[in-house]
């Protein structure tokens, strides 16, 4: 198979600086076959990616004023990265945990995000002694099964409650015909009745329209990385003795393309990174700040960000 083009061959697996291996998670890519040092040496660099857009996103939310939860956010997304950097590397139980653990603390930050938004203190505090108790349970009870799914079905769960939570308050709030119903006759009370007024009303709920076109947009697009990831995680688990005979027919470097983990590492770590800046740009249009903060996406072949607006930035610093 594609024996016409240069490469290398694969040299055998090996044990490494950091065997034996402990964790109870051992992946399709071969061990220390690249170097002593690295368990996993694909599986590892391809979580640099988390490294890169986490610092972007701590960036991005110091510079632009972004509720600090979202520099948390992008804080756990950094050790997430961390960790499975270690884990692939290293291949230690501790360093699995640091791995997995941390996508369940990171989720349970946007989740306390995405439900403590516009309620009281009380419940805020309740919420998040809650979400604390919830990610206690997890880290225990899955330390002592040390039951990979156990893990992979609370992180789906998590994930999937975040999502849709986020789904619904975006589409109650910013959709005119929603947004009209929720208020009802509050609204009513409160409805344009000059012409300029008419015209203002309708500008608004365009440019809702507007957002919320774009926000699919980036739903749509960040969930199909997400779920084209772990479908690719899937069948490299599935058919793992059959993608290291073609590794190791075509050679390296071409075979690092058939490393089904390191493929769903970079499409996940995209895919939760368009998450956390959805939430972010989400969170200023539900607080009515959409005059003062640009969502900059020019293509889906780059990161998205959201920037306040230049004239925001000196409003900002004459009230300072």
């Amino acid at each position: 198979m594609l024996s016409w083009l240069p490469s290398i061959p694969y040299p055998p697996p090996q044990d490494g600086y950091w065997s034996p291996v402990t964790s109870t998670l051992n992946w399709c890519e071969e061990d220390y076959y690249a170097t002593q040092y690295s368990a996993e040496i694909v599986n590892s660099l391809t979580n640099l990616i988390f490294l890169y857009l986490a610092v972007k996103g701590m960036r991005s939310c110091l510079h632009n004023g972004h509720d600090m939860v979202f520099f948390i956010s992008f804080a756990g997304y950094l050790v997430v990265g961390t960790g499975s950097f270690l884990f692939h590397s290293t291949l230690k139980y501790p360093m699995q945990l640091v791995d997995e653990l941390s996508m369940i603390y990171t989720t349970c930050i946007m989740c306390y995000a995405t439900f403590s938004y516009a309620k009281p203190r009380q419940f805020s505090i309740l919420l998040a002694i809650g979400l604390t108790a919830l990610a206690a349970f997890i880290t225990a009870y899955y330390h002592y099964l040390q039951d990979p799914v156990f893990h992979q079905n609370a992180y789906a769960i998590l994930t999937a409650t975040v999502l849709i939570r986020c789904m619904f308050v975006m589409e109650l709030n910013l959709r005119p015909s929603f947004k009209m119903k929720q208020q009802g006759l509050e609204l009513q009370a409160k409805s344009p009745t000059t012409p300029e007024d008419k015209v203002a009303a309708m500008a608004h709920d365009r440019r809702n329209l507007d957002i919320l076109h774009t926000m699919w947009w980036m739903i749509v697009y960040g969930i199909s990385i997400f779920l084209g990831g772990f479908a690719i995680w899937s069948v490299d688990n599935v058919y793992c003795s059959t993608l290291r005979m073609w590794r190791r027919e075509i050679g390296l470097p071409w075979g690092i393309l058939l490393e089904g983990h390191g493929w769903w590492h970079l499409m996940t770590g995209i895919g939760a990174y368009y998450y956390i800046v959805w939430g972010i740009w989400l969170r200023h249009c539900l607080n009515g700040r959409q005059e003062e903060y640009d969502l900059m996406w020019p293509s889906i072949w780059s990161f998205p960000d959201v920037t306040r607006r230049p004239a925001s930035n000196g409003i900002d610093r004459k009230h300072r």
